[in-house]
C-alpha cells in the first residue's frame, strides 16, 4: 500500500486517506465514474504548458497544510481558479485532499469549468494510492495526476502511469533525493517535480532543485516545488534547470494572488 520507510506524514495521510477512498467505490463505483467522463472534454496537454521560453508557473488551490496550519479557509475554488487563469498561470493545481489540505474532489470539478475553455490544464494533487483515485481523478477533469515516489514502489508507479496513460492522464512523478530520482528516470517519467520540502522533517531548502535538476535528462519536464515565493527565488530555481515552478501557499497568503503570481511571471 505504501512503502514503510515513508515519512510519517505520508503514512498519516494514506491512513486517513483509506477511509475516504473506501467510501467513495460505495458511492461511486469505478464503471460509475467511467460514465461520468464528459466527451466533450478532450484532454489539455499539461506537459505541453509547462514547456516553452521563461519558467512556467503551476498555481496551486491550497486552504491548508500539516506543516503550516490553515491558509484560508474560505477559498472558493471556482473563484481563486478564475484569478490563476487570467493572470498568467500555465496550469493549475488543485489539492483536493479532505483532511490534512482542506481540499475536495468537487475543487477539481468547478475548477475545470473555468480553466477548461481557456485551455489551462489541471493538475489533481492528491496522495494516490489505490488506482481508484485515478479513475476519479479523470471523471472530475484532471488533466494530470500526482504520483509520490517517497510513498510509492517501482511498480506501483509504473502501474499507475499505465492505468493514466489509457485515460490519457500525464503524470507528475515527484522526488525529494537523488535515490527517487533514479526510480522516476527507470520508471520513465516525462515530468518530473522536485519537492524541496524533506517531509521527514518539513525543511524546504531550494537548493535540492539546485543539487537535482542538473541529474535528470534532457528532454524531460523538470518543476521545482514548494519554498518559491519570490521573484529571486523563481529565477534561482530557472538557472537551475526547472523548466516550471509549483507555487500555492505563497499565494493564497499574499492577500492579492493576482499581483503575487504577476510578480511572479
Amino acid at each position: 500500500m505504501i512503502n514503510s520507510d515513508s515519512p510519517d506524514i505520508l503514512k498519516e495521510i494514506v491512513r486517513v486517506k483509506k477511509d475516504r477512498v473506501s467510501d467513495a467505490k460505495k458511492s461511486i463505483p469505478i464503471t460509475s465514474l467511467k460514465n461520468m467522463v464528459d466527451p466533450k472534454y478532450k484532454p489539455l496537454n499539461f506537459a505541453g504548458a509547462l514547456m516553452g521560453n521563461g519558467i512556467r508557473l503551476i498555481a496551486e488551490i491550497k486552504r491548508a497544510s500539516p506543516s503550516k496550519g490553515l491558509f484560508d479557509p474560505d477559498i472558493e475554488a471556482k473563484d481563486l481558479a478564475s484569478i490563476y487563469a487570467d493572470n498568467g498561470a500555465a496550469a493549475i493545481s488543485v489539492l483536493t485532499n479532505e483532511d490534512h489540505f482542506r481540499g475536495s474532489i468537487d475543487d477539481l470539478e468547478v475548477a475545470r469549468s473555468v480553466t477548461y475553455p481557456k485551455g489551462i490544464p489541471l493538475l489533481r494533487k492528491e496522495f494516490i494510492f489505490d488506482p481508484y483515485q485515478i479513475y476519479e481523478a479523470k471523471a472530475f477533469g484532471a488533466d494530470a495526476i500526482l504520483l509520490i515516489v517517497a510513498m510509492l514502489d517501482k511498480n506501483q508507479i509504473m502501474e499507475f502511469m499505465d492505468i493514466a496513460s489509457s485515460l490519457w492522464l500525464q503524470c507528475l512523478v515527484e522526488i525529494h533525493k537523488e535515490s527517487e530520482l533514479e526510480i522516476a528516470i527507470e520508471c520513465n517519467a516525462d515530468i518530473i517535480g522536485i519537492n524541496n520540502r524533506d517531509l521527514h522533517t518539513f525543511k524546504t531548502d531550494l537548493i535540492v532543485t539546485e543539487q537535482l535538476a542538473p541529474l535528470v535528462p534532457t528532454g524531460k519536464v523538470v518543476v521545482s516545488e514548494s519554498g518559491i515565493s519570490t521573484k529571486d527565488d523563481v529565477v534561482r530555481m530557472h538557472k537551475a534547470g526547472a523548466g516550471a515552478i509549483l507555487v500555492g501557499e505563497s499565494l493564497v497568503r499574499s492577500g492579492d494572488p493576482a499581483l503575487s503570481l504577476k510578480e511572479l511571471t
